[in-house]
């Protein structure tokens, strides 16, 4: 008898704290729709991201490649004025 008595003041009490009413479950969907909307910015944003690092990146490996190639040119017209400037002085 006591045990139901308890259990009638607990779940009594339970449903008078634990009730959510409409206007709260309202404030908490409109919360959790905000939520949603920024999470689909924020994968928007974070694509766009991804989109420019990576065009970044080919643009570092162009620039990369055009530098070395440049450096090539460098070397091998230093290596042709040397032989030019020998040739010179030897005679």
């Amino acid at each position: 008898m006591k045990l139901l008595k308890l259990s009638t003041v607990i779940v009594a009490a339970g449903l008078a704290v634990g009730c959510a009413t409409n206007s709260d479950i309202e404030n908490l969907q409109g919360q959790i729709n905000t939520m949603k909307s920024d999470v689909s910015s924020a994968k928007s944003a974070a694509s766009a991201a991804n989109s420019a690092a990576s065009q970044a990146s080919a643009d570092a490996r162009a620039a990369r490649s055009a530098a070395e190639a440049a450096k090539r040119s460098a070397d091998e017209l230093t290596i042709k004025f040397d032989r030019m400037f020998k040739r010179s002085m030897s005679k």
